[in-house]
């Protein structure tokens, strides 16, 4: 493990303590400042983070090893979203606001459509490599993950990309998606579908 991959293992362990840091100012002196310190650890500093973290190290797609005395990018930043796995809340108050989880994930880099309805119960691994049409509906408890992860020659290999899902899709609740998935517009996915790695379906 890097020194960076180490320092970014510290990542979430850094945001609550700075969400505790504003509870207790919020205690002290409660008004718009002191929330607004809550809500920017929270929710503002992964961002900035992730972003900072794209520009210098960029995920890309395609495969890569997570073992040896180079950095991976993607550890770096799963870290940084790591808070929003663990704490499924967090995100999960978002998605009762309409509009605000899809604009959530596009300051993540993703691109979503317009009028998709996202189901409280979800939970995404990888935020910026997501691709998503207008009028798409997920079910409850869907996963999508655009990354697997698998032990290979004495090393964990890595194999991250994009899932895309078209305009007009129904994702039935349960279902999980890997990473290189492509549904084309107007499909519509049973309960508990599980896609596969570059699976495509229309």
């Amino acid at each position: 493990m890097t020194v960076i991959s180490t320092i970014l293992l510290f990542f979430p362990t850094l945001v609550l303590l700075l969400t505790g840091m504003g509870f207790v100012y919020f205690a002290h002196s409660p008004g718009i400042v002191s929330g607004m310190a809550i809500l920017s650890s929270l929710y503002g500093l992964p961002v900035l983070a992730y972003r900072l973290h794209q520009w210098v190290y960029p995920v890309r797609e395609g495969i890569s090893y997570l073992r040896g005395k180079k950095y991976s990018p993607w550890w770096g930043s799963h870290q940084i979203q790591a808070i929003y796995i663990a704490i499924p809340a967090l995100e999960a108050v978002l998605r009762l606001i309409p509009g605000a989880f899809s604009y959530w994930l596009r300051l993540w880099g993703a691109k979503v459509g317009r009028n998709v309805y996202w189901t409280p119960g979800l939970e995404i691994a990888d935020r910026g490599f997501l691709e998503i049409g207008d009028r798409v509906v997920i079910g409850h408890r869907v996963g999508i993950y655009s990354h697997v992860i698998k032990p290979r020659k004495q090393n964990l290999m890595l194999y991250v990309k994009k899932v895309q899902i078209g305009n007009d899709v129904f994702v039935g609740a349960g279902s999980h998606l890997a990473p290189g998935v492509v549904i084309r517009d107007g499909t519509y996915l049973r309960v508990a579908t599980n896609l596969y790695p570059n699976q495509k379906v229309k």
